[in-house]
């Protein structure tokens, strides 16, 4: 995140290499710098990522409902939509989710996002003081500065996600006889980890911009912003277009194995889960 938002201590605007922002996190901030954030990172990732998958059903039902006319046509085609159905209900998911634990995010990018000052000494310490010193230096409506393009890139991120596992359950059907005995662990992981790693490549660029919009007006950082195009006319014109795909890669190795994890999981307890239920009837 510190290549991407460009605060990591170098000139302003500046490019740095993985291994010179280790360096300077280690340097500056102590080898538990490496996980500055994680607190808030982990606090939003339960509620949101249960908001994201439990919606995503929900819609998923809804549109299938609507596309087939019955719950009961939906549940013989197994929950199968056409590609721009799986797009729209993970997309609305994930609208859901961003609405319902933006603040937390803020609260995460603002503390994992900025270099600790001279003397290691941090802007930001915690999540509690994070949004504390935000409503107090900047009002309440501050916690939600960057919810446009984070809303905005909600939509195609997680609709990209999971229309690419919808689209390679279609392309590589589950083997129905080998699921009986034995749930495909690696299929799921590397459905997943496509899905990630396709919907980071394309929606990065909207991720820095939100980035940049949640930094401003935070302590240490003198960019100031009127809005998303402004953000993006601006930084545009000062670094071009490379600047937007800053931490690109290192976010993909990130997200890989990360929404691999997440889809496997899922998919984990809702085997879990239907089986006990099925027993217990």
């Amino acid at each position: 995140m510190l290549s991407q938002t460009g605060e990591h201590g170098s000139a302003s605007g500046a490019k740095a290499s993985s291994l010179q922002l280790y360096r300077s996190i280690i340097r500056n901030e102590g080898i538990m710098g490496l996980w500055a954030g994680n607190g808030a990172n982990l606090l939003r990732v339960f509620p949101a990522k249960s908001i994201v998958f439990s919606s995503n059903d929900f819609y998923r039902g809804c549109c299938g409902y609507l596309y087939y006319g019955s719950s009961q046509k939906n549940s013989e085609q197994s929950g199968s939509l056409p590609l721009f159905l799986s797009f729209l209900s993970g997309g609305l998911a994930g609208i859901t989710a961003t609405a319902a634990t933006y603040p937390l995010d803020l609260a995460r990018g603002r503390i994992t996002g900025k270099l600790a000052g001279p003397g290691g000494k941090k802007y930001y310490k915690g999540i509690a003081n994070t949004m504390i010193v935000t409503v107090r230096e900047e009002g309440f409506k501050a916690l939600y500065k960057g919810i446009t393009p984070t809303l905005l890139g909600a939509m195609p991120y997680e609709g990209i996600k999971f229309g690419t596992v919808g689209i390679l359950e279609r392309i590589f059907p589950k083997d129905h006889d080998t699921e009986s005995k034995s749930y495909n662990v690696t299929r799921k992981l590397i459905f997943g980890g496509a899905g990630g790693v396709m919907a980071s490549l394309i929606t990065y660029p909207n991720d820095t911009v939100r980035r940049l919009l949640q930094l401003q007006g935070s302590k240490g950082t003198t960019e100031h912003f009127e809005g998303y195009w402004d953000c993006v006319r601006k930084t545009y014109g000062k670094y071009g277009i490379e600047r937007f795909y800053r931490g690109g890669g290192l976010n993909i190795v990130r997200m890989a194995p990360n929404t691999a994890i997440q889809v496997r999981l899922l998919c984990g307890i809702l085997f879990v889960v239907w089986n006990t239920l099925s027993i217990q009837c």
